[in-house]
């Protein structure tokens, strides 16, 4: 199956009860970690890529051929859906054009009439291509890719009037954040959670921020609707943690241990484990 659209992955797993994970990915390692994870467990999953991390790896068109012919070399045969996250407006355009299969417009800083407005247009441009949707009301708390937001609440009426639109999947804020939750952190706002999930009418719900939420709050969000968790910060510290231990353990001067395979190969392993322990978590095990 390989690349696909995220539209039809997330309703299944909305239906079903489980949530794919959306693995933001940074460079090569990271997606070839990720795509080897989700073959060797048959479970469908979601490449993210941010704006920064596009522009890191050559641009979008760059992002879609390293993916693609990865997909062929290692044959892999699970649904994966390369996706924008936190697209600007014009950023929609250019990953949409590059042949992204999904695609995140976030207009969550903008007025709601022109956060309407925007997403209007993108939802047309992307399902004349077969590309799904993802939009946001409420900013996600911490900082991506330079906006800030401090954990908004969504606003129900607004959810509405956003999902109302034909977005295929949709992101609220409910106290999630991104990076790493601060130690007076109140948790999850289930109570707005069901609010959303009243006044979206099934559409697959996204959760951002997913490194650091307790496995109960996990669970608990995919039985109100969540069907995409995204995972970043969790993947960048196991990533940085195995490469520094092999630097301090001076295995970077042992014979050719600084060949960038060699050296990278710890860091690349742990990402593969965070991978493993989330799809399991998430439920996706098995869903291809």
């Amino acid at each position: 199956m390989a690349l696909v659209s995220a539209k039809e992955m997330l309703q299944k797993a909305r239906k079903e009860g489980y949530g794919v994970a959306q693995i933001n990915i940074n460079n090569l390692e990271w997606i070839k970690s990720a795509l080897s994870v989700a073959q060797e467990l048959n479970s469908p999953i979601i490449l993210g890529v941010s704006e920064g991390a596009g522009k890191y790896m050559g641009g979008y068109k760059n992002v879609m051929g390293m993916v693609s012919n990865l997909i062929e070399f290692y044959n892999i045969t699970v649904p994966v859906a390369v996706h924008l996250d936190h697209g600007s407006y014009e950023g929609a355009y250019k990953a949409l054009a590059a042949g992204f299969t999904s695609i995140m417009f976030d207009g969550s800083h903008y007025p709601i009439e022109e956060n309407v407005e925007k997403t209007r247009e993108i939802v047309a441009a992307c399902h004349a291509k077969g590309v799904s949707v993802e939009a946001e009301v409420g900013s996600i708390g911490g900082e991506e890719d330079g906006v800030v937001g401090a954990g908004e609440i969504a606003d129900p009426q607004e959810c509405a009037l956003i999902a109302s639109l034909g977005v295929d999947l949709f992101a609220a804020g409910i106290g999630n954040i991104h990076g790493k939750y601060p130690a007076n952190w109140k948790g999850l706002d289930f109570e707005a959670l069901e609010a959303v999930k009243e006044v979206t009418n099934g559409i697959p719900l996204v959760l951002h921020g997913g490194t650091g939420i307790p496995a109960d709050m996990i669970k608990k969000a995919i039985s109100l609707g969540v069907a995409k968790i995204n995972v970043n910060t969790e993947c960048q510290w196991a990533f940085q943690q195995a490469t520094r231990e092999y630097i301090l353990a001076g295995k970077d001067l042992e014979g050719k241990g600084f060949d960038p395979r060699k050296l990278l190969a710890p860091g690349a392993k742990a990402i593969e484990n965070v991978v493993r322990e989330k799809l399991t978590l998430f439920g996706s095990v098995n869903k291809a």
